[in-house]
């Protein structure tokens, strides 16, 4: 693991870190207050995944609990990597090693990296309720990772579990959520409008405005202005 943080620490760039820094809302009372970066683009990180994308799995899970934001970056796009191309048995130690470091999973850029990947495809032929157990925590980011997740099953044309999910979760305060709503609302709807419309005039009056504007983002301009108008 030190050879792979050796090589994310030399591309390092200071300037860089503390806009990074900014962006990812990491100050007093924000939502990753004390995360820190190295300024590393996104780029380099997935260069630098890839040169090292046959990590044994322990190092993967002592890079995932690195204190340094582009560390974790790396050691999530190893595992999305290899996880296709594991056995069931390392997929399973995959996805349950995840699940037991979601406080390392602790921004949206993470969390959306991830998701759909690991634990979205590793329960498209499972028991999903342990994405209902991660959407009814107190813990912002195993919420997100419940949405996300299903964006693996959307892709699928399976709506039922996000629909559920996206239920549970539209009384939740946190613009990241919102947004995470009407995401995979505006993907759903890429597949299946009538499922997406059904679902925006059942919960118009409940469903966060930065949700809605999310899911309509591609509607026509007059469909756009008519949700927009039920508010």
């Amino acid at each position: 693991m030190e050879n792979i943080r050796a090589a994310l620490a030399q591309l390092a760039d200071e300037s860089r870190a503390v806009q990074v820094a900014r962006f990812f809302q990491t100050g007093p009372g924000q939502y990753a207050e004390g995360d820190v970066f190295w300024g590393i683009s996104n780029p380099e990180v997935r260069k630098v995944a890839r040169q090292w994308q046959h990590l044994e799995f322990e190092a993967v899970e002592n890079l995932l609990r690195d204190p340094v934001h582009e560390c974790r970056f790396a050691a999530l796009l190893i595992w999305v990597r290899q996880y296709p191309k594991a056995s069931e048995a390392q997929r399973q130690a995959i996805f349950e090693s995840y699940l037991a470091h979601l406080e390392y999973i602790n921004n949206w850029d993470l969390v959306d990296l991830s998701a759909r990947d690991i634990v979205g495809r590793h329960l498209f032929d499972k028991d999903r309720s342990v994405l209902y157990d991660l959407a009814q925590r107190s813990h912002l980011w195993s919420q997100r990772v419940s949405l996300i997740a299903t964006f693996y099953f959307i892709r699928k044309n399976q709506f039922a579990d996000f629909l559920a999910l996206a239920e549970l979760l539209l009384s939740h305060e946190h613009h990241l959520i919102h947004k995470a709503i009407g995401w995979m609302l505006r993907e759903t709807g890429k597949r299946d409008l009538d499922v997406m419309e059904e679902f925006l005039h059942r919960h118009i009056e409940r469903l966060p405005r930065t949700s809605l504007r999310y899911a309509i983002e591609h509607l026509p301009p007059f469909r756009r202005q008519y949700y927009l108008s039920l508010r």
